[in-house]
């Protein structure tokens, strides 16, 4: 029987955080860097209606989704995890991404448990139905909901998520940080 049940987010967690810039700064004639990425919301800062930002997403989140970089560390850290415990996805990419998504975990060796794409940024719910005992995140937002509802949060660090965390959530660094962090948790789990 595997221990823990983690809820992992996909995009800016296991992936460039920034996959998109460099993209949009040719769409939109922009030369933003990854530094200038101090908010969540993209369209905010390209300094473009959210509409625009929409339409350039929508012409392009297959090729955006299909060539994300994934980060090598945090695919050895899950290789590992997943020996002890079930590893989910959950993402608030939209459900017509929900095949690409799993090509793309696949292609890069990723294992995992389930795959939840959910259409929305609400991961609470699908969290409770999977009894989820820790979730790893770079969505701030999605942290503090998370958090509020009881559960444990590692927030992955990035330029858009620089505010004070609260309750449940503790700011990580790098996916060897995220990896003793469990490790401490099943050392704790198998104490009681």
């Amino acid at each position: 029987m595997k221990i823990l049940n983690i809820c992992i987010d996909i995009d800016g967690t296991i992936t460039d955080p920034y996959f998109w810039l460099d993209s949009a700064n040719r769409y939109f004639n922009k030369n933003i860097t990854s530094d200038e990425v101090t908010q969540y919301e993209v369209n905010k800062v390209l300094k473009v209606p959210r509409k625009d930002y929409t339409d350039f997403y929508n012409k392009n989140k297959f090729t955006l989704h299909q060539r994300e970089k994934i980060n090598k560390e945090a695919v050895n850290v899950i290789q590992e995890l997943i020996k002890l415990n079930n590893i989910y996805f959950v993402t608030a990419r939209e459900k017509g991404l929900e095949i690409l998504t799993r090509e793309y975990l696949n292609r890069n060796n990723v294992p995992y448990d389930g795959v939840y794409v959910l259409g929305t940024y609400h991961k609470v719910d699908t969290a409770r139905d999977l009894n989820c005992d820790l979730f790893i995140e770079d969505s701030f937002d999605n942290a503090i909901e998370l958090s509020r509802n009881g559960f444990k949060v590692l927030l992955v660090d990035t330029n858009y998520n620089q505010f004070p965390t609260e309750g449940n959530i503790k700011r990580v660094f790098n996916w060897g940080q995220i990896y003793d962090t469990v490790t401490r948790i099943l050392l704790q789990e198998n104490a009681v």
